[in-house]
């Protein structure tokens, strides 16, 4: 027995907390993990029957080449969107941070140019 919470699914009554936890999936992205595996596993198939497929060796190997390009953008797609959001999650955490009046190019080189300061004003002087 369990109920939905903002949370998500939370165990009651004594359940067994270590076993629902691993009922839940641990993948991020299901769907793409699925799309990456069909197309290495359907590439690495018509790699292993091509015999059987096709007598032609340029059909099998354009069949495959294309197969891996698919995997390969799947794969890359969620790599940069998952680059892409925190980036803009920085990006909104500073913007609100530093409010919206301010630009942020001119806070960025007030910032080094007071390390630079400091660095400099800072530095013992030698003979």
């Amino acid at each position: 027995m369990s109920r939905q919470d903002s949370e998500g699914e939370v165990p009651l009554f004594h359940e067994d907390e270590n076993a629902f936890t691993e009922k839940k999936s641990k993948i991020k992205h299901p769907l793409a993990c699925f799309f990456h595996l069909f197309f290495r596993t359907s590439a690495i198939l018509i790699y292993l029957f091509c015999e059987f497929l096709s007598r032609s060796f340029i059909a099998n190997m354009v069949a495959i080449i294309l197969l891996l390009s698919c995997d390969f953008w799947t794969v890359k797609v969620v790599v940069i969107m998952g680059v892409v959001l925190q980036w803009a999650n920085l990006y909104g955490y500073v913007r609100c941070k530093v409010g919206g009046a301010t630009k942020l190019k001119n806070m960025a080189s007030n910032y080094f140019g007071l390390k630079l300061f400091k660095k400099v004003v800072n530095k013992p002087e030698g003979p």
